[in-house]
C-alpha cells in the first residue's frame, strides 16, 4: 500500500444506520509482525498464515528483507526465508515508520550478538521508552546503549539471568523473551506481559524448538536452546479489531456476529457491552453482540491484560459519547491518548480530561465535522463515533486506520454503514 497515495485520502461516514451483520476477523496486527520477527531466530524458511491485510505487514517484510531475508506475501500467508548470517544492521527508513519494527532487537542479539536497531516511529499516543528493553538485554550480558538515534547492543555471549519488568511491558517481554530462548542457561522474566499475543509469541518459539514455560502467566521461564528450526505457525484472531466491531454494534443498536476471534480474549471487554445493555452470546470462535437500545453509561479503566485494553480507550469513549448517563474513563497505560478526546469534542460530544481521566456525560446523538486521526485506533474510534453522528463526518489521515484495520470500509459497509474512501481536497494535502 502506498503511503503517499494513504495520507492523502478521508473517509466520508454519514451517520444514522444500525450495524447488521457479519463479520470475519483476520490474524492480530499486535501478533503477526512480532511473528515476522521471530522467524529472524532459524535459518530456512518459516510460514506464518492467517496474517491480516494490513499496512504494517508489507512494512515488516520490508525490515526483514533489509536484514537479509527473502519474505514473500500471498495473501494472507507470510514466507520468510532467513539466511545462515542475518544482517544486523535495522536503521532504514522502514524501521521508523512503526512502533513494532523495535522486537527485531531482541532476535538479532540472539542469532547475531549485535544489533543495530533505530529508534522507531509509530502512533502519537505518548512515550514508550526502551528503558526495559535495554536493561533486560543488560541483564543477558548484553551493552546497550542509544547511539545516533539507534539502539545499539553487542555481546559476546548471551546468558540466562532473573529478569523483573517494572511493568508488565509487551514490547520489554517479547524483545528479551526472543534473546533468551537462544542464550546459554535459564532466563526467568518476572512480571512480564501476559496478552494473547505473548502466548501466541511463546506458542511459535516452542514450535521452533525453544523451551519457554509459563505463557499467559506473570512469569516466563526459557531454557536457553542451541538453536531453533522453521516452522508452520497460524496467528491468533486479532482481539481489537473483533472488540471494535462488538462495540459499534453496541453504538448503532446493532447486531453484529464477530467471527474468527477466542472470545476468552476478550472476556473484560464483552462484560463492558453486557453493562451497557447489550445482549452479548458467546460461540467458539466469536460472539454475537445486540444492542436493542440506548447503551447505558458504563466506566472504564484501561489496564494490561486481562484488564481493558488500551488500544480499545478510543472507542469506550466513542460508547460513552452517546450513552444514557455520565462515564468516567481512566487511561493507565499511555498518558497522551486523550489527544483523541479533542476531535470527539468537534462532533458535539460532552467530555473533558483532568490528567489521566476523562468525564464523558452522553448525548442523544453526536454532530458531524472535520476530524483527524492521531493513531490507528482514535481513527477507528472517530468513524465508530461518525457512525452515531448527524450529517457526513470527514476522518482525514486514515493512513493509520489502514495500519491496523484490514478492509475496514469495506466491511463496515457489508455491515449496513454508509462510508466510502476519497482523496481529500487539495487545500488539506501536506497538512
Amino acid at each position: 500500500m502506498d503511503k503517499v497515495r494513504c495520507v492523502s485520502e478521508r473517509f466520508l461516514v454519514t451517520g444514522g444506520n444500525r450495524l447488521v451483520g457479519e463479520v470475519p476477523v483476520g490474524g492480530a496486527k499486535n501478533s503477526v509482525l512480532k511473528l515476522m520477527a521471530a522467524a529472524l531466530l532459524a535459518e530456512g524458511t518459516t510460514v506464518i498464515t492467517n496474517c491480516p491485510d494490513i499496512l504494517d505487514v508489507p512494512l515488516m517484510a520490508d525490515v526483514l528483507r533489509g536484514l537479509g531475508c527473502e519474505v514473500n506475501l500471498d495473501g494472507s500467508t507470510v514466507v520468510i526465508t532467513t539466511p545462515a548470517e542475518p544482517k544486523y544492521h535495522a536503521d532504514f527508513p522502514a524501521v521508523t515508520q512503526f512502533r513494532a519494527s523495535v522486537c527485531v532487537l531482541g532476535p538479532l542479539m540472539a542469532r547475531c550478538k549485535r544489533a543495530v536497531v533505530a529508534l522507531p516511529g509509530g502512533d502519537a499516543i505518548g512515550s514508550r521508552p526502551l528503558d526495559m528493553h535495554q536493561a533486560g538485554l543488560r541483564l543477558l550480558g548484553a551493552h546497550s546503549e542509544i547511539e545516533h538515534g539507534c539502539v545499539v547492543a553487542r555481546a559476546d555471549v548471551l546468558t540466562g539471568a532473573r529478569i523483573r519488568l517494572d511493568f508488565p511491558s509487551v514490547g520489554a517481554t517479547e524483545n528479551i523473551l526472543m534473546a533468551a530462548v537462544l542464550a546459554e542457561g535459564e532466563t526467568i522474566i518476572d512480571n512480564a506481559a501476559r496478552e494473547p499475543d505473548i502466548v501466541d509469541l511463546c506458542t511459535m518459539l516452542n514450535q521452533m524448538g525453544a523451551q519457554v514455560h509459563g505463557a499467559g502467566t506473570s512469569t516466563l521461564m526459557i531454557r536457553g536452546v542451541a538453536r531453533l528450526s522453521p516452522t508452520t505457525h497460524q496467528v491468533i484472531g486479532d482481539r481489537i479489531v473483533a472488540a471494535t466491531w462488538g462495540i459499534a454494534a453496541a453504538m448503532t443498536t446493532g447486531d453484529v456476529r464477530v467471527a474468527g476471534v477466542n472470545p476468552k480474549h476478550l472476556q473484560l471487554v464483552l462484560d463492558k457491552l453486557r453493562a451497557a445493555g447489550a445482549r452479548v452470546d458467546l460461540e467458539s470462535n466469536g460472539f454475537r453482540v445486540v444492542q436493542a437500545e440506548r447503551p447505558r453509561a458504563v466506566n472504564f479503566s484501561t489496564l494490561p491484560f486481562p484488564g481493558f485494553p488500551t488500544d480499545l480507550q478510543p472507542m469506550a469513549i466513542g460508547l460513552a459519547a452517546i450513552a444514557d448517563g455520565t462515564s468516567m474513563i481512566t487511561e493507565n497505560v499511555f498518558e497522551a491518548r486523550f489527544r483523541f478526546v479533542e476531535e470527539m469534542i468537534r462532533l458535539g460530544a460532552d467530555a473533558r480530561t483532568d490528567g489521566h481521566h476523562a468525564v464523558v456525560r452522553g448525548v442523544p446523538r453526536l454532530s458531524s465535522a472535520p476530524v483527524w486521526s492521531s493513531d490507528i485506533r482514535a481513527g477507528a474510534g472517530l468513524v465508530l463515533a461518525g457512525l452515531v453522528a448527524d450529517g457526513t463526518t470527514e476522518v482525514h489521515d486514515v493512513y493509520h486506520i489502514d495500519r491496523g484495520y484490514p478492509n475496514f470500509v469495506e466491511q463496515l459497509g457489508a455491515l449496513g454503514a454508509d462510508i466510502r474512501r476519497e482523496g481529500a481536497p487539495e487545500a488539506l494535502k501536506g497538512l
